[in-house]
């Protein structure tokens, strides 16, 4: 059947499943639902194909997945962008080849708790959130910056503004990520490889961050990367302890591996 001979309820389905491939990404629908500012019960008619949203809304949802109201019509997979900078003939050798080839093993998805020293405050520590996962074979990292931290450099504490986003990149010994703020306001380049402990959950390596040089503060800094698993506990627990941290509130085993008293190399 063509596109112009669907039935509304073809047209539903369709809309409703793009719905719940993107949804996906999120943690749950209640936290998607309140970004996106739609009544969950709605959403959730949305999500089963039993409705269609009004004009605002469809624009609201477009506006946010980044998406058009092809949405409607067309599988998502035909209407993100392909990506051809990192897999196209210039990199997918370099690196597009490690891309799009993350193993779920060597980096799960899922939340992580991460720690590292302040860029600004070498007397203070930094305890973050994030959420990892995987899409059109691609590997990604969503999370927020501490309000602190944004409040201290002048800069907006809205969600918006503190939400960041990146990719992941399969490397010889770990993984690496290049992560920014909406609009490419901010970029860091961070590095992780695995280490041995007591679950196999633990990744150590460093983040830099883009600013010119400075007198005061660091460029780049260890950091810890610990996957939370499903253990709804410690997520919830992680989520209510990000910002800044005194070096006595690092966790034991965090700090241990950070090594704060040894040079950075």
């Amino acid at each position: 059947m063509t596109t112009e001979n669907r039935t509304p309820s073809e047209l539903r389905n369709m809309f409703g499943a793009n719905l719940r491939l993107l949804s996906e990404t999120y943690p749950s629908i209640a936290e998607l639902s309140r970004q996106l500012g739609i009544n969950r019960t709605q959403f959730n008619r949305y999500l089963s194909g039993e409705s269609f949203p009004r004009p605002d809304i469809l624009a609201r949802i477009c506006t946010f997945f980044d998406l058009d109201a092809r949405i409607l019509l067309e599988p998502v997979s035909a209407l993100r962008p392909s990506g051809d900078i990192l897999t196209g003939e210039e990199l997918c050798e370099f690196v597009g080849a490690g891309a799009l080839d993350v193993p779920e093993d060597e980096f799960p998805s899922g939340f992580y708790r991460f720690t590292r020293r302040s860029f600004v405050n070498e007397a203070q520590f930094v305890i973050g959130l994030v959420y990892v996962y995987r899409l059109d074979g691609a590997t990604y990292v969503r999370g927020y910056e501490a309000k602190d931290a944004l409040r201290q450099q002048g800069i907006p504490i809205d969600q918006p503004s503190r939400e960041f986003r990146g990719f992941v990149t399969r490397q010889e010994d770990g993984i690496a990520a290049v992560m920014s703020r909406r609009n490419a306001m901010t970029c860091s380049f961070n590095y992780l490889s695995r280490i041995a402990s007591f679950e196999n959950n633990f990744w150590v390596g460093y983040v830099t961050r883009t600013v010119r040089e400075s007198v005061t503060g660091r460029r780049a800094v260890r950091m810890v990367y610990e996957h939370l698993q499903s253990n709804r506990t410690a997520i919830m627990s992680a989520a209510r302890s990000t910002g800044y941290v005194e070096k006595e509130d690092v966790l034991p085993f965090h700090l241990r591996l950070l090594q704060p008293d040894a040079e950075f190399r």
